[in-house]
C-alpha cells in the first residue's frame, strides 16, 4: 500500500552480512567467498555458476554438516586478491573491467569458465595483487 504519511524505513549498509555456509565445506578467514547455485556460501573456486560476495570475516568449517547448520560473517568492500600466474593474467590495462575467480585467493583476467570476482579497482605490479571490487 503507498505511503499517507512519513516512514522510518528501516536501511542497512550491507558492508557487513552473515550467511549461511554450504554443507562440507572449509572457509579460511580473509578468503575469496561466492554463493552457489542454491544460495549457500563456499570458497571462491573455478566454476561457472557462483556469485561472488566478499570476503570471509572468519574461519568456518562446516565438514560433516548440511547446508545452512554454521553461518560465515562476509564484507563487502575492495579486496587485494593474487594475480594468476597463469599467462592470462590481469594488468593495468584491466583496470576497470572484471576479473574472474581462480580460487579463494586468486584471480585472472579471462572467464574461460569461471565466474566473475569483481571489478578491477586497481593493480599492485609490484606485488602481484588485484585490487577487486566486490561492493
Amino acid at each position: 500500500m503507498a505511503l499517507t504519511a512519513d516512514r522510518n524505513t528501516v536501511s542497512r549498509t550491507g558492508d557487513v552480512v552473515n550467511l549461511p555456509v554450504a554443507a562440507d565445506e572449509i572457509i579460511y578467514k580473509g578468503a575469496l567467498v561466492a554463493l552457489s547455485a542454491t544460495g549457500y556460501v563456499m570458497a571462491g573456486y573455478t566454476a561457472s555458476t557462483l556469485i561472488a560476495i566478499g570476503r570471509a570475516e572468519e574461519y568456518v568449517d562446516a565438514t560433516g554438516l548440511a547446508d545452512g547448520v554454521k553461518t560465515v560473517t562476509v564484507s563487502k568492500g575492495i579486496f587485494g586478491f593474487a594475480n594468476s600466474a597463469a599467462t592470462d593474467n590481469v594488468t593495468r590495462a584491466n583496470i576497470g573491467g572484471l576479473c574472474y575467480i581462480v580460487d579463494d585467493a586468486t584471480v585472472m583476467k579471462t572467464a574461460s569458465g569461471k565466474s566473475a570476482a569483481g571489478k578491477v579497482f586497481d593493480y599492485d605490479s609490484v606485488n602481484n595483487v588485484v585490487w577487486v571490487d566486490m561492493r
